[in-house]
């Protein structure tokens, strides 16, 4: 029988990883998976309260486990010391990210703003931005034979900043949501 407890979806550049925790709150067990690999076991703990800390690649996460009344516990996920939500918040400031399907194959590409890298299904891709005439850049690198576009042009506006679009083949993708 599972005591899975929290399961949380972390959307970083290398993919959605999918956050599962059980909990034994007569035992105390504790367990994490990431995406379905076992990162952590604690068959028996007296504590039923407190923290499991873990990383997800470069990133620190920590299940807290609270006790809200009796035996009722309430349990949150924190990403490099955010609350889950203020973390993801975070990210798609600094981050765009498209969802596609070529060929049957379905992709998922994302543009780390802050450092211009471009990640496609995980695997960060060398490709170099070039400076086009109307100020703006385009990168250009390719997806299966496809060829994709990432353009950044200036909004004129110092709230709004740059606007960022991916094309591929010729074909504007809408921005993801995550």
């Amino acid at each position: 029988m599972s005591d899975i407890v929290g399961t949380w979806q972390v959307a970083l550049s290398d993919g959605v990883h999918k956050v599962e925790f059980e909990h034994g709150t007569t035992s105390g067990k504790r367990i994490i998976r990431v995406d379905g690999k076992e990162i952590l076991r604690r068959d028996w703990l007296f504590k039923l309260v407190g923290r499991e800390s873990f990383k997800i690649g470069k990133h620190q996460c920590t299940i807290n486990i609270d006790a809200i009344s009796g035996f009722a516990y309430e349990y949150t996920l924190d990403v490099d010391g955010k609350p889950l939500e203020k973390f993801s918040e975070n990210r798609s400031k600094i981050s765009r990210t498209w969802t596609l399907t070529l060929d049957g194959v379905d992709y998922r590409i994302v543009l780390e703003k802050d450092t211009l890298d471009v990640w496609v299904n995980g695997q960060r891709i060398d490709a170099e931005a070039e400076f086009l005439d109307d100020g703006g850049t385009q990168t250009a690198f390719d997806i299966a034979g496809h060829s994709a576009v990432l353009k950044a042009v200036s909004t004129g506006y110092r709230r709004s900043g740059i606007n960022h679009a991916l094309f591929v083949d010729d074909n504007e993708i809408p921005v993801a949501r995550e």
